[in-house]
C-alpha cells in the first residue's frame, strides 16, 4: 500500500455542545476515488470543511503525503493542490464559463494594461476551451453566461475550474444531487477522467449505485467517527447503508441455553413460542373432558344427544372416571 497522499486522524470538532467531529479519521491514496457516505449528521461536510481548510479543527492532525500541515484557509489547501466543488458550485451565474474557471486566479494584459487591472480576456478563453476540450465537456460557446447553461454543464464547468489547477485532491460535494440521469452520467465520466490524469477525488454521495459504479474504495462516517472501509468491488448497496445506520455493527453474543451455541435463540428474551394445533389423543380425550392440550374444555357431548344452546352438553354415562 502506498503511502496516503492526504490522511486525517482522530480529526475533532465542535460547535457548542453538538460533537460534529468525534476523532474522525480518512485517507486518500493516491489516483483513486474514495467515496465518503453517512447519514445526515454524520460529519461529512465537516469534514470535507476541515481538509479543505473552510474550517479549523479542535484537535487530530492533518497529514499532506505523511507530513503535517495546518490548513487554516482554502489558500493553504490549495498550495498543498487540493481543491473542493462545493453542492452549490460556487459560480458566478452572471459572468461567461471562461471567467468563472479563472475565478479569483484571473490573466491580465502584459505590461501597463495589467498593472491597470485590465483582464486579458483572450487568454482566459483560449485556457477554457483547452481545459472543457481535455475532460471532454462539451460547451458551444465559453462567452455565454453560466447562469444560460443547464445544470450538467454547469457542474462540468466547477469540476473543470477545480482540475485546471488542482494536482493532488478534489473533494465533490453531491456532484449529481440536483442533476437528470444524463447529465449525472455525464458528471461520473468526469470523475473518471480526472483519476485517470492522476489526480485523487473524494466524493461525498448519498447515491449508492453511483458510489459503487465510480468510487474504488468507500468510507463510512456516523455520528462524526469512521465505523467501516469498504472496497468497492467487494460491497453492496444493503452492506453500505447497515454501516451508515449502525445495523452492521458486532453485537457481543449471549450465552445460550445448555445445548446451544451463541447465537441459539434465548428462551427468555424471544417472547412465547407458537405451538403448531395439537392432535387429539384418543387414549386422553375422555379421561377428564379435555383435549391433548390440556385446555379444560366441556366434555364431548354423547351421540344423539345434541346440547342446547347456552346449556351444558350433558356428560356421558362413566366420563367422568375415564371409563369408555
Amino acid at each position: 500500500m502506498t503511502e496516503p497522499l492526504l490522511e486525517a486522524r482522530k480529526v475533532s470538532k465542535r460547535y457548542g455542545q453538538v460533537h460534529a467531529l468525534q476523532g474522525a479519521d480518512f485517507t486518500v491514496h493516491p489516483g483513486e476515488v474514495v467515496a465518503l457516505i453517512g447519514d445526515n449528521g454524520a460529519g461529512k461536510s465537516t469534514l470535507v470543511k476541515t481538509l479543505s481548510g473552510t474550517v479549523r479543527p479542535d484537535g487530530g492532525q492533518i497529514l499532506v503525503a505523511g507530513v503535517p500541515v495546518e490548513l487554516g484557509s482554502p489558500l493553504d489547501a490549495r498550495r498543498h493542490g487540493v481543491e473542493t466543488v462545493y453542492q452549490d458550485l460556487a459560480l458566478a451565474p452572471d459572468l461567461d464559463a471562461a471567467a468563472n474557471l479563472h475565478l479569483g486566479r484571473e490573466l491580465y494584459r502584459p505590461g501597463l494594461l495589467g498593472r491597470l487591472g485590465v483582464l486579458d480576456r483572450a487568454a482566459m478563453r483560449r485556457s477554457a476551451v483547452t481545459a472543457f476540450a481535455e475532460l471532454g465537456v462539451d460547451l458551444r460557446d465559453v462567452g455565454v453566461p453560466v447562469a444560460s447553461l443547464s445544470g450538467g454543464q454547469r457542474q462540468s464547468v466547477a469540476v473543470a475550474r477545480a482540475v485546471a489547477f488542482a494536482n493532488r485532491i478534489i473533494f465533490m460535494d453531491e456532484p449529481t444531487a440536483a442533476l437528470g440521469v444524463v447529465q449525472r452520467g455525464r458528471v461520473l465520466e468526469t470523475i473518471r477522467r480526472v483519476r485517470d490524469r492522476g489526480v485523487s477525488v473524494v466524493l461525498i454521495s448519498h447515491n449508492m449505485p453511483e458510489v459503487l459504479s465510480v468510487a474504488d474504495r468507500v468510507e463510512v462516517l456516523r455520528l462524526g467517527r469512521r465505523v467501516a472501509v469498504f472496497e468497492a468491488a467487494h460491497t453492496s448497496v444493503e452492506e453500505l447503508v447497515g454501516a451508515m445506520t449502525g445495523a452492521l455493527d458486532p453485537v457481543p453474543a449471549e450465552p445460550g441455553p445448555t445445548g446451544a451455541g451463541p447465537t441459539g435463540p434465548d428462551p427468555a428474551r424471544s417472547g412465547p413460542a407458537r405451538s403448531a394445533p395439537a392432535q387429539s389423543d384418543p387414549a386422553r380425550s375422555g379421561r377428564d373432558g379435555s383435549d391433548a392440550t390440556g385446555s379444560g374444555s366441556a366434555a364431548p357431548v354423547a351421540a344423539g344427544q345434541p346440547s342446547a344452546p347456552g346449556k351444558p352438553a350433558r356428560p356421558t354415562p362413566g366420563s367422568e372416571d375415564g371409563a369408555l
